[in-house]
């Protein structure tokens, strides 16, 4: 890929924040920012946890990657700051980022579109569990409705571990989400511009795609390709599209989904700023069609706009 990097002038990576992620934001926005100083990019580290974001156009600079990944970061918080000071930054807008954060309402939108997503609740300490459990069924899943990396979600066996469960995930967020658990093959899509990359299939020990799984383990198997049926393959990548499209979605990001063995998927999330660090997904798929990291980081890069 050829390109004038001198065109995309001084670059900001913005890592770190102030989110649950900021371990794996820092991972991931130290690997961008190696990558575009590889390509040849004036990029710089900017944490703002430690500088005002404010201190951007002071320091002239001209765009913006976000590696951020949670509340702040991926929430509209700063994109709505950036459109303000009208610095160009990667990745969706506003109301991309805000809904997408926002599991609940993500589902609200997917459904109405004619997405497929497991089932759910809304749950307080107050809710009737045994509803909930005869409508959703055991295992359930109990998550907090705007984290990120599986923080706070815990897999439900038995009745008695909802209270812990929503307890755990309450003291994260206020917005707690039961949701029917599917049982199948585990499965990530990634947008790049237009462009819907090839799935991968995700096995993790004792299926567990957890925190650990995600970041710290080399035991998680990632399959790409995935080994489903092409026309399938083909569908879902298609679906992923319009999953990205219809929460008002731009740049880049990753859907994750389960398949089930009689070739059902449900969507469970969108990921507007995911992870890009050594174990992570979008670089992965990416390299399949023979996108290296560091092509990718300035493609990403280069389609940085203003979205108001």
């Amino acid at each position: 890929m050829s390109v004038d990097v001198k065109k995309l002038g001084k670059v900001a990576v913005l890592m770190g924040g102030p989110s649950a992620e900021r371990e794996i934001s820092l991972l991931s926005g130290n690997g961008v920012l190696a990558a575009l100083r590889e390509k040849g990019v004036d990029a710089h580290a900017f944490d703002p946890v430690v500088n005002s974001l404010f201190d951007l156009p002071r320091e002239k600079f001209d765009r913006v990657f976000i590696a951020l990944h949670g509340r702040f970061g991926e929430d509209g918080t700063v994109q709505g700051v950036l459109e303000t000071l009208k610095i160009p930054y990667t990745g969706s807008g506003v109301m991309g980022s805000a809904l997408a954060m926002d599991k609940w309402r993500t589902k609200l939108v997917w459904q109405a579109a004619g997405i497929p997503t497991p089932k759910y609740h809304l749950v307080t300490a107050n809710s009737d569990w045994v509803k909930v459990i005869d409508d959703l069924k055991l295992p359930l899943i109990i998550k907090p409705a705007r984290e990120g990396s599986s923080i706070g979600v815990t897999k439900v066996h038995t009745a008695n571990e909802l209270p812990a469960a929503f307890q755990l995930a309450v003291k994260l967020d206020p917005l707690v989400i039961a949701e029917e658990f599917i049982a199948g093959q585990e499965l990530t899509a990634s947008v790049v511009g237009t462009d819907a990359l090839p799935l991968i299939r995700i096995e993790a020990p004792q299926g567990a795609y957890d925190y650990k799984n995600k970041y710290f383990t080399d035991d998680t198997k990632y399959h790409c390709p995935s080994g489903i049926r092409a026309d399938l393959e083909d569908e879902i990548r298609a679906m992923t599209l319009k999953a990205f499209r219809v929460l008002g979605c731009e740049g880049w990001g990753r859907a994750d989904m389960m398949l089930t063995p009689d070739g059902r998927y449900s969507f469970l999330e969108m990921n507007t700023s995911p992870g890009m660090t050594g174990h992570s997904l979008v670089p992965m798929a990416a390299r399949a069609v023979g996108l290296s990291y560091p092509d990718l980081c300035v493609r990403i890069l280069q389609a940085a706009s203003l979205k108001s």
